[in-house]
């Protein structure tokens, strides 16, 4: 049977200008200004190192002009001492300045990165319903990284080979300015072959960043999605795509390899032709106007000196390249405000007194496609209200609401009476408690998942929450019991273990209000039956909003809201709203004509 030809997948990538930003690079370089102190003295250090290492050529020409010739032994000497000194000096100021460097560095990435995750941490969820958990990930983490050469070292070491550059020119033609002049003859040479490689070297490697991110992204793809790839037998096949991914990174990576390997010999090039230019000019010299012996070999370390910090600047452009394209990304994160702000005068609420209460309530995720339109209800402290309706009727964008995830556009929502725009999110979310569908548990241990929400909690209050709800006996079997190490989102425990861990961790937090967003419907039978008996527990004496997939567990609610494309097209009790034999009526028949077909 013929197979279907498998495509190497191409992901969405953003579109990245490798323009140099100088507006983005000036934000950036204003993280260092709270290590200016410590910046100011690693430049002292590549100063002092610097200088000491350009006097070692004019010493060697000291010695080889004035001690050599007349056999001065005290003077070579001390030429000798000087030259240990010197190189002391530099090898111990270098050490200092890349321990200084690399310090001041990390701590500026470390501020950047802080910053950006403090900020994500206070962004609305809509921007998370924008973006994906990679690319808000690959800010944080790639974005940063990309900055730890140019701050670390590029910074540095770019004042230290200017330093470098500018001091053996001053002091070549100060010690023969016509043999200078004719050495530097050889530097338009370089410049010329520096702005022809530069575009193709900056052209080559944006393909090569290209290319990296279809890999991660690949791979990020594929361990997300492993159990699928299990189920439907894909190894082979996804083996062959990522040879031909990686095939794509290691050609691209080998081309831009080869035309950026060609500017480092370019450089020994000119470096030897000047070289050249300096013995045979130089060797005229001596001939006409006294060029010594010593100013030939002083010549030549000092054009080492010159063309060795080259290579280094000109890569730091590519540096700044990136660094101002991360920047711009960093930035942008930065630059956004979070829609759901806080008053400036907050009101705290200690404890919910009377009611809950939604106001023509209308509300969109985007543009005005309204998934809530004029939602009105109320809820009174310790009522169980259910809110029950198709998939996409909008009845976990009502909790969410709720919760202040989103504002309205129209309409208000009143907790005792005040607009939840004037609480403050840490009231607001200390008397709401959210048991969600999926549970989420973090890695580290149980207890710390039980803690979440009050870390100052003791371990016997934890264990009390536990034996309330019935969850202490399964914990006391785990290995190392409530000590026991969970991966990420729990993967070692099931379903249900899990959502019993989330209920302990919220009623260790005594919320006063309490919202499940369909708690068991992702349960078998068995494990249902633990978690409903939990929940019966949790609800007891508090104000409950539920949103009910299986319609039998609500029957006792004080009011069952039907919800239906983002409208309320019924309220009432169980008994009075089947009475009616309208919407909720046919939800009940439908699901008990289901159970009895299963």
């Amino acid at each position: 049977m013929a197979q279907a030809n498998v495509k190497m997948p191409i992901f969405s990538q953003e579109e990245t200008s490798y323009e140099l930003k100088v507006p983005y690079l000036k934000k950036l370089f204003r993280f260092l200004l709270p290590y200016k102190k410590w910046l100011f003295l690693t430049i002292i250090f590549m100063f002092i190192a610097t200088v000491a290492d350009l006097v070692s050529p004019y010493l060697l020409k000291k010695a080889v002009d004035d001690f050599i010739p007349k056999k001065d032994f005290k003077g070579i000497l001390a030429i000798g001492v000087l030259l240990v000194l010197t190189l002391f000096i530099n090898k111990e100021c270098s050490k200092n300045k890349i321990k200084l460097a690399n310090r001041t560095g990390q701590m500026v990435l470390f501020d950047i990165r802080k910053a950006l995750f403090d900020h994500v941490q206070s962004l609305s969820f809509s921007y998370f319903d924008r973006n994906s958990t990679g690319r808000i990930i690959v800010r944080i983490v790639n974005d940063v990284n990309t900055l730890n050469n140019l701050f670390t070292n590029g910074i540095v070491n770019v004042i230290t080979d200017m330093s470098s550059l500018v001091l053996a020119t001053v002091i070549m033609f100060s010690i023969h300015p016509k043999l200078a002049a004719v050495t530097f003859t050889v530097v338009p040479l370089f410049l010329a072959i520096l702005f022809a490689t530069r575009n193709a070297i900056k052209k080559n490697w944006r393909k090569v960043r290209r290319k990296i991110a279809n890999l991660n992204a690949y791979i990020h793809e594929n361990i997300s999605g492993i159990r699928v790839i299990q189920a439907f037998v894909r190894q082979k096949v996804n083996k062959a795509i990522f040879k031909e991914v990686i095939d794509d990174v290691f050609v691209s990576w080998m081309k831009a390899i080869k035309i950026n390997n060609l500017f480092g010999p370019f450089v020994e090039i000119c470096s030897m032709i000047g070289t050249l230019i300096i013995y045979w000019y130089g060797v005229k010299l001596l001939k006409i106007n006294g060029v010594t012996v010593g100013t030939l070999i002083a010549f030549v370390s000092y054009l080492d000196r010159f063309w060795r910090p080259v290579v280094t600047l000109s890569n730091f452009y590519n540096q700044l390249l990136v660094a101002s394209s991360s920047s711009e990304r960093i930035f942008e994160i930065l630059s956004i405000e979070p829609e759901i702000k806080e008053d400036e005068n907050p009101v705290d609420l200690s404890t919910f007194k009377d009611s809950i209460e939604f106001k023509n309530v209308w509300f969109s995720y985007k543009d005005d496609n309204y998934v809530l339109k004029d939602i009105t209800f109320k809820v009174k402290k310790g009522q169980m209200i259910a809110l029950v309706g198709a998939t996409g009727s909008g009845k976990t964008t009502i909790v969410n609401l709720l919760a202040r995830f989103y504002d309205p556009q129209k309409g208000s929502i009143l907790i005792d009476g005040i607009d939840l725009r004037k609480i403050s999110f840490r009231s607001l979310r200390r008397l709401i408690g959210i048991v969600q569908q999926e549970p989420f548990l973090f890695s580290g241990t149980i207890l710390d998942n039980i803690l979440y929400g009050r870390p100052e909690a003791s371990l016997d209050e934890a264990i009390g929450v536990c034996k309330f709800l019935g969850v202490h006996e399964f914990i006391s079997q785990l290995e190392n019991g409530y000590y026991t190490q969970v991966n990420e989102r729990g993967t070692r425990l099931s379903t249900g273990q899990k959502q019993l861990i989330c209920l302990a961790r919220l009623l260790l937090q005594n919320p006063e209000i309490l919202i499940l967003d369909e708690a068991t419907s992702a349960l078998d039978t068995q494990s249902e039956l633990m978690v409903q008996s939990a929940l019966n527990k949790v609800t007891k004496d508090r104000t409950s909003i539920v949103i009910a997939h299986r319609l039998s567990t609500i029957r006792d609610a004080d009011l069952i809201i039907v919800l239906d494309k983002g409208q309320i097209v019924e309220m009432g009790t169980h008994d009075s709203l089947v009475s009616k034999k309208g919407v909720y009526y046919e939800l009940c028949t439908s699901q008990v004509r289901f159970v009895k077909a299963g």
